[in-house]
């Protein structure tokens, strides 16, 4: 039986090298996704990665200093969530949403939280009151802060806190896949100054939820929903490249 070829050396550069002997530890590489995770889904709820932006592996590995396998399976793991667009033979991209796509995300949405507003309406317990609030001040500090993908994944979070009231899991794993979408077109689309109303439009609702008059909750919370849906459309026009390299400069260990 003829010998196996020794590796190219050509392809040494593709991984890191490790000392003779030397194995990977399973917690290492458990850091090393997390890192490049966290990296990847800060840049899309920054809003610094533009829609349609292709997400290369090499450059990526490069610029994370990691193995493309670990951009590999983090790439795998952010187009499972639905905040990547993976395409067959081609690769990753920033989802790319068409005007009719996100008003179709935003009727769901409205049809699903009237729903949810109409059941908690006059149902919140002061220990739910209470959560809730403390919650929107957590919004309010994060864009006080200038920590904007911290304030837009607590923006949706109020939706999902208010499904977990509701008791339904299977309703808040819903909420929770249109909540992700729209997330990712207000960092995409959404401007800062803007956003920023958020936790006010929030505090808004908790107060309707708790009475006097269901209809006025109802339309605070549809109020809610259109705002949004306007701003990410009417932004939706803005393009621009992006540098990725330049992009996570300084996450690189």
């Amino acid at each position: 039986m003829p010998k196996t070829a020794p590796a190219s050396p050509d392809n040494t550069s593709a991984k890191p090298r490790r000392a003779k002997g030397a194995t990977a530890a399973p917690d290492a590489d458990v850091d090393v996704d997390e890192r490049v995770y966290e990296a990847v889904s800060k840049a899309l709820l920054s809003g610094k990665l533009r829609p349609g932006t292709p997400l290369r592996e090499r450059t990526l590995a490069e610029a994370l200093g990691c193995t493309r396998g670990a951009i590999r399976k983090v790439l795998a793991r952010l187009g499972a969530e639905k905040r990547l667009v993976l395409e067959y033979n081609r690769g990753a991209f920033v989802p790319n949403p068409s005007v009719e796509d996100m008003r179709n995300t935003y009727r769901a949405r409205r049809i699903v939280e009237a729903g949810l507003v109409t059941t908690l309406f006059g149902q919140l317990t002061r220990e739910q009151v209470a959560q809730l609030r403390k919650h929107v001040q957590a919004e309010q500090k994060a864009f006080k802060e200038g920590r904007r993908e911290d304030a837009f994944r607590l923006a949706g979070e109020f939706h999902l806190l208010l499904a977990q009231m509701a008791g339904s899991e299977e309703l808040q794993s819903y909420i929770q896949r249109l909540v992700s979408n729209t997330e990712l077109y207000k960092a995409l689309f959404d401007s800062v100054e803007a956003a920023s109303c958020a936790p006010k439009e929030h505090e808004e609702i908790i107060e309707a939820l708790m009475g006097p008059s269901l209809t006025r909750a109802l339309d605070i919370a549809m109020e809610h929903l259109d705002e949004l849906e306007q701003r990410v459309i009417a932004g939706a026009g803005t393009e621009q490249e992006v540098d990725l390299a330049d992009l996570f400069a300084g996450v690189r260990r």
